[in-house]
């Protein structure tokens, strides 16, 4: 199963937040997920994020692929892989 981190949008329109989920790659933007590892809310200044870093280290250590957004947020939180 090719496993992505990647963002999953809630909110209304104009007042978007997200979700950072683990998903099959395979499965639409809003599907049910594996896991939700924290969320992302562009419209504050600065931008809230908050990631589980522990479960993000273990799901890039065996191999989830994050997509490119998701890889700058995780940079940002000081995620890296171990």
């Amino acid at each position: 199963m090719p496993a992505v981190i990647r963002l999953k949008r809630f909110g209304t329109l104009k007042k978007p937040s997200h979700r950072i989920v683990v998903m099959d790659k395979r499965r639409a933007r809003d599907s049910e997920p594996i896991e939700t590892l924290g969320y992302y809310d562009p419209k504050t200044n600065p931008a809230n994020v908050k990631v589980n870093k522990e479960r993000a280290e273990y799901w890039l250590g065996v191999g989830a692929i994050p997509s490119h957004a998701v890889g700058l947020l995780l940079k940002k939180q000081g995620v890296t892989k171990k």
